[in-house]
C-alpha cells in the first residue's frame, strides 16, 4: 500500500452547542485515502479533524498518543484541504471584515500582510520584518523588533503571547499605528493569504505545518531558461525543485500559482545519450506526473536538450519543454532563509 496516498484516519465527532463546547476527536486506526477518510468520518462522524488553536492540535495530538499506537513516524490524515484558490484570512481565525491597504488588494496572492505607518501592503511571506503580537489574557499588542520571516513571527508570538495580531477596525488600526512608534518601520500583522480550507468549511485560519512542509519550496518570478534557473538555484538557495512524490507535487501547487509563465521549471532533465529522464538531485524518476503526449515517448534531441516544466493551471501536470525557454522555476530553500 502506497503510503504517500493511504495514511490512517483521524476523525472528529463535533459536539453540539447544548452538550459541549469543545470538539471530541477520535483516531481511527485504519488505512484509507484522504477522499476515502472523508467520507468515512462523515457517514459515522461529522467531519475529518479541523484544528482551530493549539488547544484543539495539543488534544488533537494526546488523542492519537492515548489511542496507544507508538509510531513517531504515524501520519494520520485531518480535514485540510487545498483549493488552489487563495484567500486572505487572520492567523487567529477571524473573518476578514475590515481591511486599510495603501493600495487596492487583489485576493488571489500567497503574500502575507504588513502595516506601515496604519496603511497595509502585502509583501512576500519570507522577508524579514518585525511583527505585532496580540495576547488575549492581558489585552494588550506587544511589538517585537526582532525582523524574521511571517511564518516564524507568528511561531513566536504563539509560544509567547496569543498570536500574530489580527485588526478588526480603525480603533485597533490605530492602536497598532501608535504602537509601532516609527513610521519608517514595517511590521508583520497575522493577515496572510493561502488556498487551503477544511473539509467541514469552518473559517479557521489556523495552521500548524511541520518546519519543512511546505516552506521550503520558494516561486521565483524571473523568466530563465532551465540551465539558467538551475544556476540561479544553487548559487540563491538549495537547487532546482525534484518532485519525487505525490506529496512534494501538492506543496508545488501551493507555490505555483503566482507564476508569470504558463509553465513553471522543475529539475527534471532527460539525458539524450541514455534516452532516459532524471532528476538534478539523483533520485530516479519513479513518481510521475506527466501530461498526456510528454515524458513518456522517444524526446527529439535536435537540436536542443529537453527538460521538465508544470504547468500552471488545471492539474498541474509536467512537460518536456526545449531547455532554452524563458520560465518561472522553484527552488529548494534552506530552513534557515
Amino acid at each position: 500500500m502506497d503510503e504517500s496516498v493511504y495514511f490512517r484516519l483521524l476523525v472528529i465527532a463535533l459536539c453540539s452547542v447544548s452538550e459541549c463546547s469543545q470538539r471530541r476527536y477520535h483516531h481511527i486506526n485504519i488505512n484509507m485515502n484522504w477522499t476515502e477518510a472523508q467520507r468515512y468520518c462523515r457517514e459515522n462522524y461529522t467531519d475529518l479533524a479541523t484544528v482551530n488553536n493549539m488547544n484543539d492540535m495539543n488534544e488533537l495530538m494526546r488523542r492519537v498518543k492515548d489511542s496507544g499506537v507508538n509510531d513517531n513516524n504515524l501520519r494520520v490524515w485531518i480535514g485540510l484541504k487545498n483549493t488552489s484558490v487563495h484567500k486572505w484570512k487572520w492567523s487567529m481565525g477571524h473573518t476578514v471584515n475590515y481591511t486599510n491597504w495603501k493600495d487596492r488588494q487583489s485576493d488571489d496572492t500567497n503574500d502575507c500582510a504588513c502595516m506601515k505607518d496604519g496603511k497595509w501592503d502585502h509583501k512576500n511571506c519570507n522577508d524579514h520584518l518585525s511583527f505585532i503580537c496580540y495576547n488575549g489574557d492581558k489585552a494588550y499588542i506587544y511589538k517585537n523588533n526582532q525582523k524574521t520571516k511571517w511564518r516564524e513571527a507568528q511561531r513566536l508570538c504563539r509560544e509567547k503571547h496569543t498570536d500574530l495580531t489580527s485588526v478588526r477596525n480603525d480603533t485597533e488600526n490605530d492602536g497598532i499605528k501608535t504602537k509601532i512608534n516609527d513610521n519608517n518601520d514595517e511590521v508583520w500583522i497575522g493577515l496572510f493569504s493561502d488556498s487551503w480550507e477544511w473539509s467541514d468549511n469552518s473559517d479557521s485560519s489556523f495552521r500548524y505545518w511541520k518546519s519543512d512542509q511546505p516552506n521550503n519550496l520558494i516561486l521565483i518570478n524571473e523568466k530563465m531558461s532551465w540551465p539558467e534557473a538551475l544556476v540561479y538555484c544553487r548559487q540563491h538557495h538549495v537547487d532546482l525543485v525534484s518532485v519525487v512524490s505525490e506529496k512534494i507535487q501538492r506543496w508545488l501547487k501551493e507555490v505555483i500559482v503566482n507564476a508569470s509563465t504558463a509553465s513553471v521549471w522543475m529539475g527534471l532533465r532527460h539525458s539524450c545519450s541514455v534516452g532516459i529522464w532524471f532528476w538534478v538531485n539523483g533520485e530516479p524518476v519513479c513518481y510521475q506526473k506527466w501530461a498526456p503526449g510528454n515524458g513518456t515517448s522517444v524526446e527529439d534531441c535536435d537540436p536542443v536538450v529537453r527538460s521538465g516544466a508544470v504547468q500552471r493551471e488545471g492539474d498541474h501536470q509536467w512537460i518536456s519543454r526545449p531547455d532554452t525557454d524563458k520560465l518561472n522555476f522553484i527552488c529548494i530553500t534552506r530552513d534557515s532563509e
